[in-house]
């Protein structure tokens, strides 16, 4: 099934407009710059982290696709108009303004799915100040919350290797929250889903077979696995933790036979009781029927049971909570504007100076990766002005949007792809779970002071 865009769908679940999610003071300096006459000058907005979340070695752009689906349906409607005008939060000349908004300008940014480190400028917004001022809140909380998802989901397939991971996290977000989540664990590196939202809205494979409530709905477990197998077949998966372990595998196989697809295990100590499973099975004459385990697993977790025999993970609550980092600390920072209004005004670098680690870097920006004779990556390359010739091929930026038009959609398994072929060319050391600095350093040059 061909991945599809939120756009096309049309689903109910979707607001009429992305419009609102933003911070009022988007509008409020729109409404101040229309008056000051500087809202239409040239400007440039950079998305950046300055620092990855502690101990992590590298960041995974996610969300991109969702931020152009947005981008496109960010429009003031009759009922968003009203809202603002019934609050009084900005005046009739701004609101006017406001009626006929489309985003006009270019995006530039990091392919989905790419790997990204401190000062990286994932994405650069260019066009006016007021139409890419507007963008900044919703930019932000889709690729903050996407990445961080991405992040983890990486670091889980890695600890995982080959053994295939089911994302089960729906009930332990926001139920919107939990689509965006389940397409960026595929990015990840996530097998398939629970969560039949995103299978529908975004193609990804969907899983499941039962719960124990379905076990406690019938007088004994064997009557539960029976009318399992006689709906799903043999080769579904049976949960086998309800009450006794070791009973409930034996009943399972007397039920199902030895093509019984997978018995999942969601309590308890998942290395010992896989092997006891593993070793039950195979007396059983059950030796294909494959073990699932569940239950709050983290990277830590998986990579603790790469020695047992496992055949596949379902990952919830740690998943979509990021494993610790919901956030990735992303920014939207104006890194450069015209002088005036006069589209032929050249661009001014500017920046925000301050104590506290929140400086940043003016000027707009290019990206690279430096790779060593062998292919692998050894730094992430920022600079302004022109591009040394030797990393001229190494550019990581893409157009994304052009004079308002999306160019650069994608199907979600290039993106998949995508990412495994990044974390791929990053040093070993990438995919250690211990934690440490990143793992590729960052380096600017022709930067203006």
């Amino acid at each position: 099934m061909p991945a599809m865009n939120t756009a096309d769908l049309g689903l109910p679940v979707e607001v009429p407009s992305t419009a609102l999610f933003t911070d009022q003071y988007e509008l409020t300096m729109l409404q101040a710059a229309l008056k000051a006459g500087t809202a239409e000058r040239r400007s440039v907005f950079e998305v950046f982290t300055r620092r990855l979340p502690e101990g992590r070695r590298y960041g995974v752009v996610a969300g991109t696709g969702r931020v152009l689906d947005a981008v496109e349906n960010f429009r003031f409607d009759a009922d968003v108009l009203g809202f603002l005008r019934e609050r009084g939060i900005v005046d009739e000349v701004t609101l006017d303004w406001l009626a006929g908004y489309r985003f006009s300008g270019d995006i530039w940014g990091y392919p989905e799915g790419e790997v990204y480190f401190p000062g990286s400028p994932l994405m650069r917004v260019e066009g006016s100040f007021a139409e890419c001022v507007l963008l900044e809140t919703v930019i932000l909380s889709i690729l903050n919350h996407d990445s961080a998802i991405a992040a983890a989901a990486s670091r889980m397939s890695s600890a995982a290797g080959d053994r295939p991971l089911i994302e089960m996290g729906a009930r332990r977000t926001h139920e919107l929250a939990a689509v965006a989540a389940s397409r960026a664990a595929y990015i990840g590196g996530f097998a398939t889903t629970s969560d039949l939202a995103a299978g529908f809205r975004y193609g990804i494979p969907t899983v499941g077979t039962s719960a124990h409530a379905f076990t406690l709905l019938h007088d004994v477990e064997r009557d539960a696995f029976r009318a399992q197998i006689d709906s799903l077949g043999r080769g579904t998966t049976l949960l086998v933790d309800t009450y006794d372990v070791a009973e409930a595998v034996r009943t399972a196989v007397e039920v199902a036979g030895p093509e019984l697809g997978a018995v999942r295990i969601d309590s308890g100590d998942l290395l010992l009781v896989a092997h006891r499973v593993r070793h039950q099975l195979d007396e059983l004459g059950a030796a294909n029927t494959r073990i699932i385990v569940t239950s709050d697993l983290d990277e830590y977790a998986i990579a603790s049971l790469a020695a047992a025999p496992v055949d596949a993970y379902g990952v919830g609550t740690q998943l979509v909570t990021g494993s610790g980092h919901p956030t990735c600390s992303m920014v939207y920072k104006l890194v450069a504007r015209a002088e005036s209004a006069d589209p032929r005004a050249p661009l001014v670098p500017v920046a925000k100076k301050s104590t506290g680690g929140k400086t940043s870097i003016g000027g707009r920006k290019w990206a690279a990766r430096r790779l060593d004779d062998d292919g692998v990556a050894q730094a992430e390359v920022v600079g302004t002005g022109a591009v040394p010739a030797e990393l001229a091929d190494r550019q990581l930026l893409v157009e994304l949007v052009e004079g308002g038009e999306v160019v650069a959609r994608e199907p979600l398994d290039a993106v998949r792809d995508r990412h495994t072929a990044a974390r791929a060319n990053l040093p070993l050391s990438a995919t250690q779970l211990s934690r440490g600095e990143p793992v590729l350093p960052t380096e600017y040059v022709h930067v203006r002071p």
